[in-house]
């Protein structure tokens, strides 16, 4: 029953998007109807296994857009993603001090909450050393809502940046052999990351494998527009429901440092994207897509639906994961955690 009032709050909010031309409807209707009920205090569950899934499908969509052209750009993306990490350590110098300062977390926690890695990593690592998993829980997930929120309506109503482009062919227009080799994709991509331990298996996964049988020239399409709409709704909600059982304390402290954060981040990210942009390394869009502190899955989202060039977006994110994946925890030692 949770399942079916979280579904129907999604759809609701896709709904009222719709209806005032709101930008991506079907990433952020799903994800504030589900945050509004969540603080209302209405009991939400999510779908792991069916989000996981959707996942698969944006990693075949992004994969799908690497070509020759990507590798043409790697004189200048050497540069770019050689700045990934320096803004990994700037956004942890600002956050550490926050958390641990600011508003009094242990370690542990302020450690891996002050990390933009991925949510299942930085639960993992900070679990481990002794930190609060409910605390990194609504920090991280502040962290992703808040750059997920705020950059679309930057986007489209301070650069016109237009976020209604089509993902993808409609289902119809799509061959049925590509619709076969992307669904092939999809799964044994995700089976064979998952059998060799790769992190975010269900999105690279599809991603990698996919990218090569674009390389190849066997695969010349996206998945259909209403594939990449459903997972958009199921990561969007995915967001939302985290907040689900919040108590006041919680709204007051960790979701209180995980806005304050989320600000200071974006902030350093854009002293970034600002200098690669004058540079003329990349454009705005994927510059800043690029070095916002969001989800890898969001991020190449946004991408898609913002006409950017998802490999691209998709290319520094992973730099950053497995930067904050190596490194944070060799970093927690040296500090004695």
């Amino acid at each position: 029953m949770a399942l079916l009032i979280t579904l129907i709050i999604s759809g609701a909010g896709v709904a009222v998007f719709m209806a005032l031309a709101l930008p991506l409807p079907w990433l952020l209707g799903p994800l504030l109807g589900c945050l509004i009920a969540a603080l209302c205090g209405v009991q939400l569950k999510g779908a792991p296994r069916a989000s996981q899934v959707m996942r698969t499908i944006l990693g075949v969509a992004v994969g799908s857009t690497i070509t020759p052209a990507l590798f043409a750009q790697m004189g200048t993306l050497i540069w770019t993603l050689a700045l990934v990490p320096p803004l990994v350590i700037c956004v942890g110098a600002v956050g550490y001090p926050l958390f641990r300062r600011g508003f009094g977390f242990n370690h542990p926690t302020a450690f891996y909450a002050s990390m933009p890695g991925g949510l299942q990593d930085m639960l993992l690592f900070g679990e481990e050393a002794g930190g609060d998993v409910r605390a990194l829980s609504l920090i991280h997930a502040t962290r992703v809502l808040i750059v997920v929120m705020v950059l679309p309506f930057v986007f489209a109503y301070f650069y016109d940046v237009d976020l209604n482009q089509p993902a993808g062919a409609p289902l119809s227009s799509v061959p049925w052999q590509e619709l076969a080799l992307l669904a092939v994709a999809a799964i044994v991509g995700w089976r064979v990351a998952l059998w060799i331990g790769l992190f975010g298996a269900s999105l690279l996964g599809p991603l990698f494998l996919t990218a090569g049988l674009s390389l190849a020239d066997v695969i010349h399409h996206r998945p259909p527009a209403e594939a990449i709409a459903a997972a958009q709704f199921f990561i969007g909600f995915t967001i939302g429901v985290k907040y689900s059982g919040i108590t006041w304390r919680e709204l007051r402290v960790d979701v209180t440092a995980g806005v304050v954060f989320s600000a200071l981040s974006l902030c350093v990210g854009a002293v970034f994207a600002v200098a690669i942009i004058r540079a003329g390394w990349l454009p705005l869009t994927e510059a800043v897509l690029a070095f916002s502190p969001g989800g890898q899955a969001e991020m190449a989202m946004v991408a898609l639906v913002a006409g950017a060039d998802a490999a691209v977006v998709v290319a520094h994110h992973l730099v950053r994961i497995v930067f904050v994946i190596v490194g944070a925890p060799l970093v927690d030692r040296w500090f004695g955690g």
